[in-house]
């Protein structure tokens, strides 16, 4: 006799078991990343077929042959840019709408941009469907930012670039914070945290290796 455990219970084991292991275990420590984290359902965001390794710490393909950033990767950026209630986010790279989904219980707007209409058009079908009133879909060059709204606050860019794009350095506002895979091929880079300190001063700091899908557009491959 086999004995089936309902989805519901799986589901939050294996949420407890990301939260604790992946996240708490592996360092995150900022308790608005820790609380979004958990709030958001990351099952939601992927193919029904693969919602039993929804909360599993690696990637999962998506439509366009693009991915989902594995749990871990996420909450390490978004506590990388160090957000606050009141801050205005920029997102590059929207693809499902699960990062985005994930900043918008942390900041007060959250503006995503992704260069394939397809997958925005999708990201913001399932990001109303599902409530999340605090985030705007935009189909475009990601590379060029989104100056109609600038400046942010934090900008956060989830594919790899060949250089620091100017245009999001324009964008951000004094005391921001950027995010972003930098690297000399389109698979390999290292994650840089820039702060804007004033209107021409920048500092960057890495902050470890990571291996993103490359950044497509003008200022990126």
């Amino acid at each position: 006799m086999t004995i089936r455990v309902p989805w519901s219970t799986r589901k939050e084991e294996a949420r407890d078991i990301m939260f604790r292991e992946d996240l708490i275990g592996r360092g995150i420590k900022d308790t608005a990343v820790l609380r979004a984290m958990h709030e958001v359902p990351r099952e939601a965001f992927i193919a029904p077929e693969l919602a039993a390794h929804a909360y599993a710490d690696h990637p999962l393909p998506i439509e366009e042959e693009q991915t989902i950033s594995q749990p871990y990767i996420v909450a390490y950026m978004t506590e990388a840019l160090a957000l606050t209630p009141g801050d205005r986010v920029l997102e590059i790279g929207t693809g499902s709408g699960y990062a985005a989904a994930v900043l918008s219980r942390i900041a007060a707007m959250v503006y995503t941009v992704e260069r394939l209409g397809r997958l925005a058009d999708k990201a913001r079908e399932r990001l109303t469907e599902l409530g999340y009133s605090n985030i705007v879909v935009h189909a475009g060059d990601g590379t060029l930012g989104w100056p109609e709204h600038a400046p942010y606050d934090a900008i956060v860019v989830t594919a790899g670039a060949p250089k620091l794009p100017e245009p999001l350095l324009e964008q951000l506002a004094p005391g921001g914070r950027l995010v972003i895979p930098i690297g000399p091929t389109s698979s390999l880079q290292m994650l840089i945290r820039v702060r804007r300190q004033g209107e021409n001063d920048y500092h960057s700091e890495e902050l470890c290796p990571v291996r993103f899908v490359p950044l497509i557009g003008a200022a990126g491959w």
